[in-house]
């Protein structure tokens, strides 16, 4: 197969889930022989023409000059792109600009797409881009060829909400086997003394719940906010809202792997606030790196972790994890997440999940 993935910033990743997964199955592709290619941005900072075996497509983004609307513009010209490359299978990560384009994709092309979250459900938008991304993502299943939905939660509103069957395949991660507790100077902080959390600044993403636990809560251990903010008007409100609190702490985003499986296997607690979408990738890596999980009460999240894990839906329970909960007093519950990633997570089972299914796509198609 000639295959061609498309619906991220490109990689190597520097922006978020999709970029991790992309980063992941398309060098395990290129490993096993096939021509994999990926459209990357112009404004991604790695330009060269290859990574790891993997071909890569710049394809114009005028995001830096005109918003978010260049992200449609940047869609539109890898589509557009991709019908002169004869592709066997085009694997579409997420719908939410490409579908208006869901016209000009190849006709000879598998397209599979994966689903993503609820994106419509995201609080951040206003109500006619809410409303535009409802029907985003209509297009998308009408477009699609197959489908692939990242959770049980995801797969059941598909099959509800449209009739439309999709193969549940979720994200994947790495086991933390390697902890260096050197790496904690760089960030001055000390071993299970600090607590943290990893996400997006989005108001979806419950951190303002959870810092204003923090901020209320008895115990003023460290509290690390890892992620970028200062790239939205959101960010800037956290952290001005924050800036008395001497314990919360705002470290912007941080990309190397093996500070943050660090940072996250030597804090005490680990908030996890995602309330939209399907299986988070910074959900299993966190589980992966031995972390007393404190999630978001979801179903989304609660399939997944169960009973290893503890829950919150306001700041007063935020609270009461933070005066109370001690990483060294649930072990088992530890243990049983990391073991969930070994049997069901790890990438090399979700890359040949993904390959066989693009392999039984494009050979029901040929029939």
């Amino acid at each position: 197969m000639k295959i061609g993935i498309l619906g991220t910033r490109g990689i190597p990743n520097h922006y978020g889930g999709f970029e991790q997964f992309t980063e992941f199955f398309a060098v395990y592709l290129a490993e096993k022989g096939y021509d994999v290619y990926v459209y990357s941005s112009s404004l991604h900072k790695y330009q060269e023409e290859t990574f790891k075996g993997v071909k890569l497509i710049h394809c114009y983004d005028p995001e830096d000059k005109v918003g978010t609307f260049g992200q449609f513009i940047y869609d539109f010209n890898c589509i557009v792109d991709s019908r002169k490359r004869n592709f066997d299978v085009l694997l579409q990560l997420g719908y939410t600009s490409n579908t208006i384009w869901h016209w000009l994709l190849p006709k000879k092309s598998v397209i599979i797409s994966n689903m993503d979250g609820l994106e419509w459900k995201r609080s951040k938008y206003s109500a006619p881009v809410r409303k535009f991304l409802k029907y985003a993502e209509k297009l998308a299943v009408i477009s699609s060829d197959y489908l692939i939905a990242d959770s049980i939660g995801i797969q059941n509103y598909l099959l509800k909400e449209y009739d439309a069957s999709s193969e549940y395949i979720a994200y994947g991660a790495e086991l933390f086997k390697t902890p260096n507790e050197e790496i904690l100077d760089l960030y001055k902080v000390q071993k299970h003394n600090y607590n943290m959390l990893i996400a997006r600044f989005e108001p979806e993403n419950n951190l303002e719940t959870i810092l204003d636990g923090v901020a209320s809560a008895a115990t003023k251990t460290p509290f690390l906010v890892v992620g970028k903010h200062n790239v939205n008007k959101f960010g800037a409100y956290l952290k001005k809202k924050y800036a008395e609190i001497d314990h919360i702490r705002f470290t912007g985003g941080i990309y190397n792997l093996e500070h943050l499986n660090n940072l996250r296997y030597f804090s005490n607690l680990y908030f996890h606030g995602h309330s939209v979408g399907g299986t988070n990738p910074s959900l299993l890596e966190a589980m992966a790196s031995k972390v007393m999980m404190i999630a978001h009460n979801n179903e989304f999240t609660k399939s997944i972790l169960g009973d290893d894990a503890f829950y919150f839906s306001s700041a007063d329970d935020v609270k009461e994890h933070i005066d109370c909960t001690k990483k060294e007093d649930h072990l088992d519950k530890i243990e049983n997440c990391y073991k969930k990633i070994e049997h069901s997570f790890q990438w090399e089972m979700i890359n040949k999940k993904y390959l066989d299914f693009l392999d039984e796509c494009f050979k029901k198609h040929q029939k």
